[in-house]
């Protein structure tokens, strides 16, 4: 629905103009999988699904960027934070708390810093800065966390930064053609 919304209305998007799409640091749960984007070839597991959504993000504002960013409209996505929204109404609470200790067990081993979650404010600071206060090239086609343009990371229990699949350019024209044949537009 989203894709299909934002492509409708990119035309009214004036010049110089900016998309934010965002997206989570969830997406280093999974990369997306073209092949089997629903799930009807493997177990579903909402963890890996929430990763896919969110890699998805990151990649279509990625192919947004480079299709739109000869007029001067750029494309990028970002993690807000951790901000206790509306998501959290599909998880029971233990679920949560969950979560929240495997983060911090992670971040226990690696000698990071304990997650704590974000007030609202903190938590638009990132768009609002995406949107209007970055210069537009810094950010376009970029992944951006925390006020700046996230670091590309690998590795089990990392927070911060970007996996490399997320901000893959063939991959990101690949999900924007699968995209195109699943809501049976062209754009």
């Amino acid at each position: 629905g989203h894709f299909a919304f934002v492509n409708r209305i990119a035309s009214l998007i004036k010049d110089g103009g900016r998309l934010v799409s965002l997206a989570s640091s969830g997406h280093r749960f999974s990369n997306v999988d073209l092949d089997d984007p629903n799930f009807d070839r493997g177990d579903y597991d909402p963890w890996i699904a929430y990763g896919r959504a969110k890699t998805a993000n990151i990649l279509f504002a990625v192919e947004f960027d480079r299709r739109h960013k000869d007029r001067g409209i750029r494309g990028v996505a970002l993690h807000p934070g951790g901000i206790h929204t509306e998501l959290g109404r599909h998880l029971s609470p233990g679920d949560l708390e969950a979560l929240v200790e495997r983060i911090n067990a992670a971040a226990k081993e690696s000698g990071a810093e304990t997650f704590e979650f974000k007030s609202i404010p903190q938590g638009a600071a990132t768009s609002v800065w995406a949107a209007v206060v970055a210069d537009a090239d810094t950010v376009g086609g970029r992944y951006c966390e925390d006020c700046h343009v996230a670091e590309l990371v690998e590795g089990d229990g990392v927070r911060a930064g970007v996996r490399a699949y997320a901000l893959d350019a063939d991959t990101a024209k690949a999900l924007w053609a699968k995209s195109e044949e699943m809501v049976g537009e062209r754009f």
